[in-house]
């Protein structure tokens, strides 16, 4: 994986895409920070198929859920927090 300043792929960045289009994955930096990634685009690979579940298998309703985790922190508190931060 190739790492690419944002000023370079600015200048040249017809060369990088050709680059991604063989197959390189580019990880771009502002100030030695990535911030995001080119990839090359993959058509079939990505695309999600629904089957219908295999004989004998049991109906969804039927499928017993695991027992509820006991935690000693309030999920709940931890996310209000998280969601304050983002702002």
């Amino acid at each position: 994986m190739n790492t690419v300043r944002i000023a370079d792929l600015k200048a040249r960045l017809s060369a990088h895409l050709r680059a991604v289009r063989r197959g390189r994955t580019l990880t771009v930096l502002d100030r030695d920070t990535p911030i995001a990634r080119l990839v090359p685009y993959a058509r079939e690979a990505d695309t999600l198929s629904v089957r219908r579940p295999r004989p004998g298998a049991p109906r969804l309703h039927r499928v017993p859920l695991p027992p509820p985790l006991r935690l000693k922190v309030d999920v709940l508190a931890l996310l209000k927090k998280e969601r304050q931060q983002e702002r």
